[in-house]
């Protein structure tokens, strides 16, 4: 099936016919993978997804329309999203507020703001209920994505039948400080105890990250000390959000500091508190001092997650320690921890730059294997990286590649390649990359 689906498809019958020719059966494991693996083209995850559908005794769990809705929402195929939403709801049971959650994600990133909150004022029709709960993924979408606005609007629009919480105070005050508008989310906080609920650690560590953020570590101070003044002591959460905003900031002996003065508190340290302090420390240049840490971190019982691996993963790129990177990505085999596509991209980035096309291949036939779907960001990452080192034929198969998977290259990547193949005087592969950004335009409007 590998071979198969590393064919290119010209529609979703096409991936349908090459499947059914082949002889396989389908199970839910082998739909939940291949969709991951296809995650970022939506013409064959639909082919997978009928395919399956069609055949004797296969029923898709819930679990896989969601996946698949995500998928369509992604590449903003939202009339294809909507049928199957609408499948769905003919299906018992089937609609969620895990399926309306990603069908709102979806329009928001899209800049589809009203369509999101409609979908969430329809949510009857797919047999849903309106609910602080529902209400709340709405809104965290929405200040999520800088629209902390809208999300007030939706709170005041429902605050007749709805009854904000805990959780909702805390999204509006969070996307205010992500804002930056401090003083609308101080506002947020008096109306919260004005309500009975008391700021907890939630509500301070949104003003700890937002403060970080600018290297304001004044106000950080300032946040911490009222934290202790209210009986709301820093939890482990909010120290691993100020080691994570130091390490940014390159001030990494404070950040040791801070992470002596916790371990002298008591606190047990987890998982994602390592992850930002060897981040921390690979952002400082400080590799050796890293690979110690993260060397350590299991006989203090903690597994290697995979933000650790991502930091130090990058950080031998930077350094162009190729093979110290490439025995990481084994390492993470051994210790079962999945790469995701952000864990590829430095290694990619290497391989441009070292000019290495035989590193290259590995990495993407290691992506296959793992099932990570390649990103129209990563193609964008190997055309400039390898128009950049004179690799201009290279450039142009990858970004055929992603046309052909269903992609819209970015109009810089496009620009910036046309004008390299001008210079070189590569008319003809000129005129068929034109043709290409044609087509993929042409293919998104659909």
């Amino acid at each position: 099936m590998g071979e198969i689906l590393k064919k290119h498809f010209s529609s979703e019958d096409a991936v349908v016919e090459a499947l059914n020719e082949s002889g396989i059966s389908a199970t839910h494991d082998l739909v939940s993978q291949l969709l991951k693996r296809f995650s970022n083209q939506w013409l064959m995850a639909l082919g997978v997804f009928i395919w399956a559908k069609n055949q004797t005794g296969y029923v898709h769990k819930p679990e896989i329309y969601n996946s698949m809705i995500d998928i369509l929402g992604k590449s903003r195929k939202f009339s294809l999203m909507w049928d199957l939403v609408q499948e769905m709801s003919g299906l018992n049971g089937y609609v969620s507020l895990v399926t309306m959650g990603k069908v709102m994600k979806r329009l928001v990133r899209d800049g589809k703001y009203n369509e999101a909150i409609d979908a969430f004022r329809g949510l009857e029709k797919f047999g849903l209920s309106k609910s602080t709960e529902a209400m709340n993924v709405l809104m965290d979408i929405l200040a999520r994505n800088g629209r902390v606005e809208d999300a007030r609007a939706v709170a005041l629009e429902f605050e007749g039948c709805l009854t904000l919480d805990y959780r909702s105070y805390n999204i509006l005050s969070s996307g205010y400080c992500k804002a930056r508008m401090f003083g609308d989310a101080r506002k947020t906080m008096e109306e919260m105890e004005e309500r009975g609920f008391h700021p907890n650690v939630v509500s301070y560590t949104a003003f700890i990250e937002a403060y970080g953020e600018q290297k304001d570590f004044r106000n950080v101070e300032i946040i911490l000390n009222e934290m202790q003044e209210k009986g709301c002591p820093p939890d482990l959460i909010t120290y691993t959000v100020y080691i994570r905003a130091l390490g940014k900031a390159r001030q990494i002996n404070k950040a040791l500091e801070i992470c002596e003065e916790i371990k002298r508190n008591g606190f047990v340290l987890g998982t994602q508190f390592y992850c930002s302090l060897i981040h921390s420390l690979c952002l400082s240049g400080r590799l050796k001092d890293a690979w110690n840490i993260f060397e350590d971190v299991e006989k203090q019982g903690v597994g290697r997650d995979l933000g650790m691996y991502k930091a130090m993963i990058s950080a031998a790129c930077a350094l162009s320690q190729d093979e110290s990177a490439l025995k990481l990505l084994h390492k993470m085999e051994e210790d079962s921890c999945k790469p995701d596509v952000q864990t590829y991209a430095p290694l990619l980035k290497m391989c441009c730059r070292k000019k290495s096309m035989k590193m290259l291949k590995f990495l993407l036939n290691h992506m296959f294997e793992n099932d990570v779907s390649i990103d129209i960001v990563t193609y964008d990452l190997l055309v400039h990286g390898l128009r950049k080192q004179g690799k201009l034929k290279y450039a142009c198969f990858f970004f055929q590649e992603a046309v052909l998977k269903g992609m819209v290259p970015c109009d810089k990547t496009y620009k910036i390649l046309l004008e390299e193949l001008e210079r070189k005087n590569m008319a003809e592969m000129k005129g068929k990359i034109e043709k290409l950004m044609l087509r993929a335009k042409e293919l998104n409007r659909i």
